[in-house]
């Protein structure tokens, strides 16, 4: 995949027009013209690294250097000041120290300057404020601060302070996340995936994750959302945005981190923000029909899963989890399959006597024509056994995806029969199919890329993997939640007891069951009393 390679959204549902990005962001995001404040020939610099990505961007944004202290760099002309450039520019960025972040902003406010992308963490008594206020008032957009910038393949556009791969693998998946180290981390994992859009958004101090979100859906490259997020800056946008992106049968795969009572202390200490807890990111994840995630190597299989671009049939399951189908070449690892099967809610399809009878014609005698399966016999032509049974099991009506459970490791003796094996089912099947490996640590990285080459995913991690597969087996049924119209707000309600929790004293049993009963869920009638005299009347009232 290369940067030039667009992605498709699925039409039959496209995303509303309501969800337009705005016009400061795609600036940002597309912009024609950058001022680099704060360039620098110095080598390995943040103010270096702006230059040379943004110089090398294929789209070839007019670039225009800032710095006192140089007359040129690169051999181009450095200006002294920002109000030095003729006219205002798309984005301005400011690779300068907290200390200088707000005139340097202010000054680009003054002139027009659409956007700007504020590296610097802003820390400062009241900074962060005083800057979004100056962008606000501005109609600017910002991304960060605190952050690592944005590249975004679709556009031809490197606006990142650090080392990315160049060029980055263009594909269906918007990544936002808060973390700049996992920023860094998905884009340099050796996984299939590719990018329409990642973003190290940082702090949004203006521009939010629905900002981000819409105008990657807008594009119409973006087939998957990745998220890695600390806090929800603007929820109900990125409730709706989620939710529109879901009903268009666009997956959102969400990481978000701060849950724990733990988590939320240092999400606050490391970026003043407020964490959910959580069951808030449970909530926001089965409205919108958002897959959630555990780990990064959980987000990565899943990631990679969807990219190969299969979905399971229109089959609605039985609220089991989803089928699969899996062979291996071992008897403990099958056994040790079904467990961690079983522990995450991934049942086996119950394949037809059909299925059997063409397993049984490739399988040694003694082994058992059942799923899963193991096929190891003699080793004879292990090539065909692998790939007839794959092929097998990918057909029965009941399997959802199907599995080549086998652990990769390098093959001392030259054996590339799972490779083939694998690379000749995915030709002969168009439904999904994957290798999953045990242990990550053994896997053989050339035979894991060459799988990868031929769109096969490669699932890094038993319980990960079999995460992955059901989030895949699942999308129907997001998708499904998310078509459900919200509940309507009642404001006088809202209010009564919006005013109510914000008072100190703790809830009495009757004011708890009356928020119960103002919401839709039944309790017992109760009733306040101070005395046994005013008991007796309340229990004759109640019956």
């Amino acid at each position: 995949m290369h940067e030039s390679e667009p992605g498709s959204r699925p039409a039959d549902d496209p995303v509303p027009t309501a969800l337009a990005p705005k016009p400061a962001v795609r600036a940002m995001l597309e912009a024609r013209s950058v001022a680099v404040v704060g360039a620098s020939g110095r080598p390995n610099s943040l103010g270096s690294r702006l230059v040379a990505g943004l110089l090398g961007s294929p789209s070839r944004p007019e670039v225009h250097l800032v710095n006192p202290r140089y007359e040129q760099i690169a051999g181009r002309p450095c200006q002294p000041s920002l109000a030095d450039i003729p006219g205002p520019v798309d984005l301005v960025a400011l690779a300068v120290g907290d200390a200088g972040l707000e005139e340097q902003l202010a000054l680009a406010a003054s002139r027009g300057d659409r956007a700007a992308v504020i590296f610097a963490s802003a820390f400062g008594d009241g900074r962060r404020e005083r800057l979004a206020a100056t962008a606000r008032d501005a109609g600017m957009a910002v991304c960060g601060a605190a952050c690592m910038g944005f590249i975004n393949p679709g556009a031809g556009l490197r606006a990142v302070g650090y080392l990315e791969p160049d060029p980055l693998p263009a594909g269906p998946v918007a990544l936002v996340t808060h973390s700049g180290s996992a920023f860094s981390a998905l884009l340099r994992a050796d996984r299939r995936i590719g990018w329409t859009l990642a973003v190290s958004s940082g702090q949004e101090l203006v521009t939010s994750t629905a900002d981000y979100l819409e105008y990657a859906l807008a594009t119409g490259r973006t087939e998957v959302i990745a998220l890695l997020v600390e806090t929800l800056r603007d929820a109900p946008r990125v409730r709706q945005v989620l939710a529109a992106a879901t009903r268009a049968g666009v997956p959102s795969v969400a990481l978000a981190v701060g849950a724990s009572p733990g988590g939320r202390a240092m999400v606050e200490a490391h970026s003043g923000a407020l964490a959910g807890d959580d069951a808030t990111w449970e909530a926001l994840c089965e409205a919108t029909g958002t897959v959630r995630v555990r780990d990064l190597g959980e987000m990565t299989d899943t990631l990679e899963l969807l990219c190969a671009g299969r979905r399971p049939r229109r089959r609605q399951g039985s609220g089991d989890g989803g089928r699969i189908a899996a062979v291996h070449d071992s008897g403990a690892e099958r056994a040790h399959l079904v467990d961690v099967a079983q522990r995450v809610g991934i049942g086996f399809s119950r394949i037809s006597a059909a299925t059997s009878g063409r397993l049984a014609s490739v399988l040694d005698e003694g082994l058992e024509p059942g799923n899963p399966l193991d096929v190891w016999g003699t080793g004879a032509d292990a090539t065909a056994t692998f790939r007839e049974s794959l092929v097998a099991l990918a057909d029965d009506p009941d399997t959802d995806v199907t599995l080549l459970c086998v652990d990769l490791v390098p093959e001392l003796e030259r054996d590339d029969s799972y490779e083939d094996a694998a690379g000749e089912a995915w030709e002969r099947t168009s439904a999904p199919l994957a290798v999953l490996s045990n242990l990550p640590s053994a896997i053989d990285r050339a035979t894991a890329r060459r799988l990868r080459a031929r769109g096969i995913p490669v699932l890094e991690g038993t319980e990960s993997g079999l995460r992955a597969v059901g989030h895949l087996i699942g999308l129907e049924r997001g998708r499904a939640r998310a078509s459900v119209p919200p509940l309507m707000v009642e404001p006088a309600r809202r209010d009564r007891w919006l005013a109510r929790l914000g008072r100190p004293e703790p809830f009495s049993t009757a004011e708890g069951l009356a928020l119960l009963a103002d919401y839709g869920l039944p309790g017992p009638r109760a009733v306040a009393v101070a005395d046994a005299d005013a008991a007796h009347a309340a229990a004759a009232g109640i019956g």
